[in-house]
């Protein structure tokens, strides 16, 4: 009975508010609206209800399940990290848990069920991977977080996948230079997700949770970061003009994490300078990768 009551005084405090917003990370908002607002806008050309619906879902409601979920379930942990409490993670306190599920879920709820309404059974299959993926990467009994190699596959997947909603509900052609893009963005998510996890090598150790960085080790996984975004900034070349451009996109990720080539496992935390400009480094390069959606929308082709 006490445990309901603090939930509900949580639900009705007057800081619920900005514990969801904190919890939905709004400085990463963009990072998933815009690759739906941008499938959906450069493959019709047009802005209709379908666009509208998903970019407002994918902007606050997705955060808000996939981030809140996250922070319920890794409070634990969380805790115990300096990082926690600010922009790079709410500190959610147990009474607000409950809440915050519930809204994440209520939340969402209106907005997938417009989109099933809109959609065909194609853009449902892959809407559900998308959501699936939010819940299988924290939730317990899948904890995929924990699964090293496929935390960062799935962390990607929140990323890439409202691209490839958008494009196949906006029905898309599939060519192989799309495809390419696909997958630079695939390798570039795959490569924030392990180089965020550098820095948390030794509270994750000492928590017993699992991470491609805790089996790798801190030296690896920088290296194998800049590899993908390396990766990444090839298969772009492969993208018509102007998009292959965004090839240049990948080098202000490699030099952020290039200092910390052989940053070893005790001084795994000094990555947490290069990951706060990585923050930020996202939106000049979102910026860029922006213009050249206009440019490839306006120029001959």
């Amino acid at each position: 009975m006490r445990e309901v009551a603090e939930t509900r005084r949580a639900a009705a405090g007057p800081g619920l508010a900005r514990r969801l917003l904190l919890a939905s990370r709004p400085v990463s908002w963009i990072n998933t609206a815009f690759p739906f607002a941008a499938a959906m806008v450069l493959t019709t050309g047009d802005i209709d209800a379908r666009t509208v619906v998903g970019t407002l879902f994918f902007l606050v409601p997705y955060n808000l399940a996939m981030y809140g979920i996250n922070d319920v379930f890794d409070y634990a942990s969380d805790a115990k990290n300096p990082r926690k409490g600010g922009v790079e993670g709410a500190l959610l306190p147990p009474s607000a848990h409950r809440a915050t599920l519930a809204w994440a879920v209520g939340l969402a709820a209106p907005f997938v069920v417009a989109l099933v309404l809109l959609g065909d059974p194609l853009s449902w299959a892959v809407l559900a991977v998308s959501l699936f993926a939010v819940v299988a990467y924290s939730a317990p009994g899948l904890r995929w977080k924990e699964v090293p190699v496929l935390d960062s596959i799935t962390s990607s997947t929140h990323f890439v996948s409202p691209a490839v909603y958008g494009l196949v509900l906006a029905g898309a052609e599939w060519t192989p230079q799309l495809v390419a893009i696909l997958v630079a963005f695939f390798c570039w998510g795959m490569a924030s997700h392990a180089f965020g996890a550098v820095q948390d090598v030794v509270p994750d150790r000492e928590g017993g949770i699992a991470s491609i960085a805790t089996v790798l080790g801190a030296t690896a996984t920088v290296r194998l970061a800049i590899a993908l975004w390396a990766l990444a900034g090839l298969l772009m070349l492969l993208a018509p003009w102007p998009a292959s451009l965004g090839a240049l996109v990948a080098l202000p990720y490699i030099a952020l994490a290039a200092p910390f080539w052989s940053v070893g496992d005790a001084r795994s935390a000094d990555a947490n300078r290069g990951w706060r400009r990585f923050l930020w480094v996202n939106y000049a390069c979102g910026f860029l990768v922006t213009m050249l959606c206009i440019a490839w929308a306006v120029l001959p082709r």
